[in-house]
């Protein structure tokens, strides 16, 4: 793995840990979940082969730290950091962007905020539950989540999110141990350490926004949706269908399911490539 160039940027209520690699148009590659840069480290060289590849640490995650360490979390907030990112990396230019998950969710807020920034937006599995047409179900799951966070503490909240995250029918049991490459492995102390943040103040603020699907509907030619070939019927694969299907566009399938970026870097990172030249 090439070694990439680190830098800090100071934001609105926050330093942001940034990394760059490579050479060519900027590429912004945003994390989702509990994962911070080296959520990219299975892709990014990769890419950078074609980009100037980009990523950080979203704000209050990893080595981006908070002015204030209780301040509550907005997706616009988090969308403008992205922004700063590519005011900062690529001033003069539109970019391409990436992002996963609540990374995604960031991302089509950027989107509709500042097009103007943005040559393409490849969105994979944000959970927007609020377009769904049992939105209030899932509003329920994310007050018991947090609600069982503040009683019983982060692994009993963990286990009725990732519950409320499965497709009807599914066993709660745990399914057979994936072995996943070293990098990844080496994650996971730090994804650990994120946890407590990201269940108790990104969930509850990122699957309660509603994206302006009329906007996105303008801006339909700049945005490919997507999701896991294997998380058919999972909410956050959900949501993405049903956001891709409300604006007339096909979900673009990539392998492995919500975090296919993690289990399948290589297929991955190729689809994710075509997806920006097409």
């Amino acid at each position: 793995m090439t070694a990439p160039t680190t830098g800090t940027l100071r934001v609105n209520g926050a330093t942001l840990h940034y990394e760059v690699r490579g050479r060519g148009p900027l590429l912004l590659l945003i994390p989702g979940g509990a994962g911070g840069a080296a959520a990219f480290d299975g892709i990014a060289d990769d890419l950078a082969a074609e980009y100037t590849v980009a990523t950080y640490d979203p704000r209050g995650m990893s080595r981006s730290t908070l002015d204030a360490p209780g301040a509550e979390q907005h997706v616009a907030e988090h969308a403008d950091d992205a922004f700063r990112m590519l005011e900062l990396l690529s001033p003069h230019e539109p970019a391409r962007v990436f992002g996963s998950s609540s990374g995604a969710i960031a991302a089509l807020h950027l989107l509709t905020a500042r097009p103007d920034r943005i040559e393409r937006l490849v969105a994979h599995e944000p959970p927007v539950v609020e377009v769904l047409p049992d939105a209030a179900e899932h509003r329920a799951l994310i007050a018991r989540v947090q609600e069982t966070l503040r009683a019983e503490g982060l692994m009993p909240a963990m286990a009725v999110f990732a519950a409320g995250l499965k497709k009807d029918g599914d066993t709660t049991e745990p399914k057979a141990a994936t072995t996943l490459p070293p990098q990844a492995a080496a994650r996971a102390e730090q994804t650990m350490a994120n946890l407590p943040y990201f269940v108790g103040r990104i969930v509850p603020s990122f699957m309660a926004y509603a994206p302006d699907t009329h906007r996105l509907q303008a801006l339909w030619d700049r945005l490919v949706l997507a999701g896991g070939q294997d998380s058919h019927g999972e909410l956050p694969h959900r949501s993405a269908a049903f956001l891709a299907e409300r604006l007339g566009r096909e979900l673009l399938h990539f392998p492995g399911g919500h975090t296919g970026l993690t289990t399948h870097p290589a297929e991955f990172g190729e689809l994710l490539r075509k997806a920006f030249r097409a």
